[in-house]
């Protein structure tokens, strides 16, 4: 699938809608609602890694994760939907956003999940998925975040380098608004076991502690 490779800007933007997205199914595999709020021992992060049907199902199957939703993020478009998305024309990314356990899975080990599992080096696409809905992001939700994701990036940009490929184009910030996506693209994977997944990472592996 193929849409605009570079990141309109808010004037540009559809116009959203005043409702949002209905939530009514709990998680495939968790079975609880894509609503819960964040238990207080818990954090919450939003990650982009392409299509966001196979990075849910990457991130439900680590220990720890206690719950994943996907939708969209880093745009401007209100409510929006996976048509108006794939147009390029919201300046949103598909992401999942991800539930976790510190205790159990760190966040440097979540991270480590996220640079091996997919390239990001590659801009506004993801192997054969090009648009800016696919390019790669991290959107932190604690400011105790932020600079353990940049430093995780440059630990990962070492292992690349050294490797001759490209500088990570990941786009990291702090998270503006998550809209939910539509109930047939929550845990896609699940519903669809033989679905379309384009995970693919570099092949670089590197430790993040």
């Amino acid at each position: 699938m193929a849409g605009l490779t570079y990141l309109i800007g808010e004037d540009d933007a559809l116009a959203g809608s005043s409702e949002p997205m209905a939530v009514t199914e709990p998680h495939v595999i968790f079975q609880r609602s894509l609503t819960s709020p964040v238990p207080e021992n818990m954090e919450a992060i939003t990650l982009g890694m392409g299509c966001f049907w196979g990075a849910e199902r990457l991130f439900w199957q680590a220990e720890g994760v206690w719950l994943t939703m996907v939708g969209y993020a880093g745009g401007f478009t209100v409510n929006p939907s996976y048509h108006q998305v794939c147009t390029g024309e919201t300046g949103h990314a598909e992401v999942v956003r991800i539930i976790f356990d510190p205790e159990v899975m760190s966040l440097q080990q979540l991270l480590t999940l996220f640079w091996e599992n997919h390239d990001p080096t590659q801009g506004m696409r993801q192997g054969n998925d090009i648009g800016t809905q696919y390019r790669s992001v991290i959107y932190t939700e604690k400011e105790s975040q932020l600079s353990a994701v940049k430093a995780t990036m440059e630990l990962f940009q070492q292992g690349l380098a050294e490797h001759g490929l490209g500088k990570v184009t990941t786009e990291i910030k702090p998270l503006q608004g998550f809209y939910f996506a539509e109930t047939y693209h929550q845990q896609y994977l699940a519903r669809n076991p033989n679905g379309y997944c384009g995970l693919k990472g570099t092949g670089i592996t590197c430790s993040l502690s």
